[in-house]
């Protein structure tokens, strides 16, 4: 095994919580109904192809990408179409969806449904990338770009190093970690379709050293794959934040305001992969996923495949319903997740948790003086001041913000999480960034 890596600024170490290691990915079932967006993704809604009355199967096409930065989405599910319309989603915002009534589960043919694993390539470069783009495959890791549109390398750009993320860092989540267990072979042969379109031999599975089970299963099947290694790296969030896994994997740092690409790296989280061997391979378009359900409040926490549409409170339903005890629905991580507005929203190609939490984890204490301590700078992962940015961003100081670099921030909550005293500097620099955008 190689040496154990890091990245060298900032970072915490919040609790785990990873109570389901252990637990198997256990089919979530078919709600009566789905709820399907057609806006999975950055970029541009996708053209709506079917209405009312119509009888689509699972993976059918029902929207089209419209344009480049946009993404297919296909039907989880086989019946009938029953509404296509705006429809509030998870964060509240209302969104064009297709909803269609579970009749059975008839696939389209073309659907390869045996469980023999293809690890033959017979595929050219141009043909993978057109297979990812016909399989509406979008980055499952949580920003949703547009799978083809990353895989093709900018002119001018020089891609010699593929990581594949695997760290899972945020606490509860464990989608990935049991699909690099379960899904070990499948995923080292996506990274190799990955390797092929990108014309270069090496692929780098990023895992976090709390995945034991998944560190063994991935470097057994590595042995006897060319161009694709395994690197454990540190338990220290956000260690799955592309700039800081970059610079943790190959030792590079992506220039202020530049992409990975401007680092030679290409980073793609696990579950992408996994949807790119399933259509590559298999012809099986991206219409389900894994879904960690779990927290402090969950009676029955899980891992599920589940059906892109799943109404979240169905999908909670199925690990013992809501408790009395929980306060909060979070959708994704509780570092950088969302809460939910609306829990019968469906579940998208970005949901990778539903977690039920309680006041223990997400009530908020009361804002007390700044007290100069430093933590917040200690933390950031990006090099900032946060206790600058929100001194600034409280008093409206638009201007002087410019001089902060607050858009490189990730997001990633470190410094809310270690200020004592309670200062909401998260929400400062999302609002900093908001506001500095709105006058560029």
């Amino acid at each position: 095994m190689s040496k154990i890596k890091t990245f060298p600024i900032g970072g915490i170490h919040p609790d785990k919580h990873k109570i389901t290691t252990d637990s198997p990915v256990v089919f979530a079932g078919l709600p009566e109904v789905v709820t399907i967006p057609v806006k999975q993704h950055i970029g541009a809604p996708a053209k709506i192809l079917v209405k009312p009355g119509d009888k689509v199967k699972v993976g059918t096409l029902i929207a089209d990408a419209d344009g480049i930065v946009s993404s297919d989405v296909h039907s989880s599910v086989s019946g009938e179409v029953v509404k296509v319309e705006a429809v509030e989603g998870g964060v509240g915002y209302v969104e064009d969806m297709i909803t269609v009534k579970v009749e059975g589960d008839e696939f389209e043919p073309s659907i390869d449904r045996s469980p023999n694993i293809s690890r033959e390539i017979p595929f050219s470069a141009d043909q993978i990338v057109a297979k990812i783009r016909e399989g509406g495959i979008v980055g499952m890791g949580g920003a949703g770009y547009p799978t083809p549109v990353k895989t093709t390398v900018p002119e001018g750009k020089k891609i010699d190093t593929l990581i594949l993320n695997g760290i899972e860092c945020e606490p509860f989540l464990t989608a990935d970690d049991r699909l690099m267990t379960e899904k070990s072979e499948q995923l080292v042969i996506g990274a190799k379709l990955l390797n092929k379109a990108l014309g270069i031999q090496n692929a780098i599975i990023a895992v976090d050293e709390n995945k034991p089970q998944a560190i063994a299963a991935l470097e057994a099947v590595t042995k006897t794959y060319v161009g694709v290694n395994v690197q454990v790296c540190a338990t220290k969030y956000p260690q799955g934040g592309e700039k800081q896994l970059i610079t943790a994997i190959t030792g590079r740092e992506v220039p202020s305001g530049r992409l990975p690409a401007d680092a030679g790296c290409l980073v793609q989280n696990v579950g992408t992969v996994f949807a790119i061997y399933e259509m590559v391979m298999k012809n099986k378009p991206l219409f389900e996923r894994i879904v960690t359900v779990s927290g402090d409040a969950c009676l029955h926490p899980a891992n599920y495949l589940v059906r892109i549409g799943t109404p979240v409170s169905w999908l909670i339903e199925q690990a013992g319903g809501l408790t009395p005890e929980t306060s909060q629905v979070v959708l994704g991580g509780p570092m950088m997740g969302t809460a939910a507005f609306n829990i019968n929203a469906p579940i998208t190609k970005l949901t990778s948790g539903v977690l039920l939490l309680s006041d223990n984890l997400v009530a908020r204490r009361p804002e007390a003086e700044c007290i100069r301590c430093g933590k917040c700078v200690a933390a950031c992962p990006m090099g900032l001041q946060p206790y600058l940015i929100g001194w600034l961003m409280h008093d409206h100081r638009i201007d002087e913000l410019k001089n902060t670099h607050v858009l490189d921030c990730i997001e990633c909550g470190c410094c809310a999480y270690t200020c004592p005293a309670h200062i909401p500097l998260l929400d400062y620099c999302k609002l900093s960034k908001m506001e500095l955008r709105k006058k560029n």
